[in-house]
């Protein structure tokens, strides 16, 4: 027993340390690190080591939806806008749902061109299983290479919603294979909304459970514990209820991610977004290095088969998927922009070509597919083996290495050659918001009647200064004029901040003070820094 858990310490410390190791590299080449932790994996498997060191890790689907999914997915849903996405919501469905049903379709209908032994039915459980584009990825990727925030909404709400859209389709196409009945279209249609009501309900009732607690028990260490539970909370009350988890937990998410500004302390929203930044890099670190390590598993039982066979199947496959996914984007786009403007009303502009080229290019699968694969049923309900169970999942793999190495290296590039930037619309939006608090601070502070207190008055009127002062900073006409003199301010702010942390550290090496005051101070040092590393703060 000792044995068996110092080998899992020495596997854990191993992949820790690659991680540290890779993830360094990753910022050093200014390379997304998704891509350079499944590169890594990949090669690691090339490489014989110690015995003590067992990277030989099997990917438990089991274990991916119901440990790893529902943190990712949480988090991504808390950092969510509410407003953008129910916005975007009509351009979402069409990805998130119309999309996955193209693919499953289209895999399907030409699987036999690329594997003569694929009959349509393998060819949509191929279709099923690739169809979704994983929030993991899409998010990793897609923040790291600067995409718009527009776009951005769009594909992350997209991953959002297209894994219980893509599920579902997984479980009516094996259904196909391993009993050969199809369920009826009234059945399909009745168990898919039961998925989004029921999950949406699940996920809603959790929420205003956690909101309520919340706002009764206001310690920041609780509050961060209880969110740390939320996203199991939701997604176990979504299965047990035979309705989708992963909606249950983005309802959750969503919800709670526009209500946390009212039910959280000022602690513990610094807290619990410390402590799922972290959690968010380490899961997905492990995960996409652990992806790269799944080769031999992948391998394990298609040697009969020829190397170009299953090379030029993978390409194949690749090449339909991106395409499908290319020849969707312009007519859905088209379509939902129909839908959004004439009969929704919405304010909006004629999709952009060369946006929904860089769409079209964003549908990177990750972790959710490779488990999707490998959670395929050995057997059919006749006692025969699943039909090339072993060659669908080294299909999945060849999807995920294609699109999250090759899409995710070329998405900057493509994005440059398109001249697809952040829009000025949004940075004019930011400005006024700004602006905004800014005017109801300064209202704020002229209405308060300081004649009977002089240092009341004084006090009032140097903070007074300070905001003017950062509105100049957002105020488009004054902003030329304004910024050497901000420019000069924030460089006396960090001196100034620099020589205290210089005393702070001469009072801790003389031993003057106590260590609790003295990380009190520093606490309050790093705030204010982190105030001011934003540069649009000053």
């Amino acid at each position: 027993m000792g044995h068996g858990i110092h080998g899992i310490e020495t596997t854990l410390l191993a992949l820790v340390s690659l991680v540290a190791v890779l993830g360094a590299l990753a910022q050093r080449l200014k390379v997304p690190y998704p891509i350079v932790l499944l590169l890594g994996g990949l090669a690691l498997t090339f490489i014989p080591l110690p015995p003590q060191i067992s990277l030989n890790i099997s990917l438990n689907p089991h274990f991916v939806f119901l440990v790893v999914l529902p943190p990712l997915l949480f988090a991504s849903a808390l950092n969510t806008s509410w407003r953008e996405f129910r916005y975007n919501l009509v351009s979402i469905a069409m990805l998130g749902v119309g999309l996955v049903a193209f693919t499953v379709f289209g895999v399907a209908l030409v699987a036999h061109l690329f594997m003569r032994d694929f009959d349509w039915r393998v060819g949509a459980v191929l279709g099923a299983v690739v169809s979704t584009t994983d929030a993991i990825a899409v998010a990793a990727i897609a923040r790291r290479v600067g995409m718009p925030e527009a776009l951005l909404e769009l594909v992350e709400g997209e991953s959002l919603i297209n894994d219980a859209t893509g599920l579902l389709a997984l479980q009516f196409t094996t259904a196909l294979v391993v009993s050969g009945e199809a369920p009826s279209v009234f059945q399909g249609v009745e168990q898919f909304v039961w998925l989004v009501v029921g999950g949406a309900i699940a996920g809603l009732v959790v929420a205003m459970l956690i909101s309520w607690f919340d706002r009764r028990f206001s310690t920041a260490a609780l509050q961060t514990l209880v969110s740390l539970a939320t996203p199991f909370s939701a997604y176990l009350l979504g299965e047990s209820m035979h309705a989708s988890g992963v909606l249950a937990t983005v309802a959750c998410g969503l919800y709670l991610g526009r209500a946390r500004s009212d039910v959280y302390t000022t602690e513990a929203r610094l807290d619990s977004q410390a402590i799922w930044n972290m959690l968010d890099f380490a899961i997905n670190s492990l995960v996409f290095i652990v992806i790269g390590l799944q080769l031999p598993v992948v391998m394990r039982g298609i040697h009969p088969l020829h190397w170009d066979h299953l090379v030029g199947g993978a390409l194949f496959v690749c090449a339909v998927v991106i395409g499908l996914r290319m020849a969707w984007v312009f007519p859905g786009g088209k379509f939902a922009y129909f839908i959004r403007r004439r009969l929704l009303g919405q304010p909006l502009s004629k999709p952009n070509p060369r946006e929904m080229v860089v769409v079209g290019w964003s549908g990177m699968r990750g972790v959710l597919t490779l488990a999707a694969a490998l959670s395929l049923p050995e057997l059919t309900d006749t006692g025969q083996a699943f039909p090339h169970r072993q060659l669908l999942i080294f299909l999945a793999f060849s999807v995920i290495l294609v699109s999250l190495v090759g899409q995710g290296l070329s998405l900057p590039a493509l994005m440059r050659k398109l001249g697809v930037s952040e829009s000025p619309e949004r940075m004019d939006e930011e400005r006024e918001a700004r602006r905004r608090l800014l005017e109801a601070a300064i209202d704020h502070l002229e209405a308060i009647d300081t004649s009977s207190d002089d240092a009341e008055g004084e006090a009032v009127s140097v903070l007074e200064r300070v905001y003017r002062q950062r509105l100049k900073g957002v105020t488009e006409e004054d902003q030329e004029a304004a910024k050497d003199v901000n420019l000069r301010y924030k460089r006396l702010v960090a001196e100034a901040r620099q020589a205290e942390r210089d005393e702070l550290n001469r009072m801790r090496s003389q031993g003057s003070m106590h260590e609790s005051i003295l990380r009190e101070l520093e606490r309050d040092l790093d705030l204010a820094e982190l105030r001011w590393r934003n540069p649009a703060s000053s």
